[in-house]
């Protein structure tokens, strides 16, 4: 098993930034690709950036030159860099973990999540 713990939310005006960050437990080794989603009200939850053991990352059309993720295997840690946010960004930001579990199944586990509020 996974487990995660995000930090660094919290309320910033458009415009600024804020850094988040997940740190793993549990069977780090298994994990594979680490990533970040989040959900506003009322929405579906949506994938913002993910990220390889490799290093290799993928990002959404609207966070593109605006967000950076990046990964710390030895730390067990991923993190994501939010710049020039928008009010749009505004939503509940989750970490997952895609592992393989003692039956090597692919599994994800999803942190508690933290709220971003992004005032205009």
């Amino acid at each position: 098993q996974v487990q995660l713990v995000e930090s660094g939310g919290g309320l910033v005006q458009a415009g600024g930034s804020l850094r988040l960050s997940c740190v793993a437990s549990g069977s780090t080794l298994s994990i594979s690709t680490m990533g970040w989603y989040r959900q506003a009200p009322g929405n579906q939850r949506e994938l913002v950036a993910t990220i390889s053991r490799g290093g290799s990352t993928n990002y959404a059309d609207s966070v593109k030159g605006r967000f950076t993720i990046s990964r710390d295997n030895a730390k067990n840690t991923v993190a994501l860099q939010m710049n020039n946010l928008k009010s749009e960004d505004t939503a509940v930001y989750y970490c997952k973990a895609t592992f393989l579990d003692s039956w090597r199944r692919t599994r994800d586990s999803w942190g508690q999540g933290t709220q971003v509020t992004v005032s205009s």
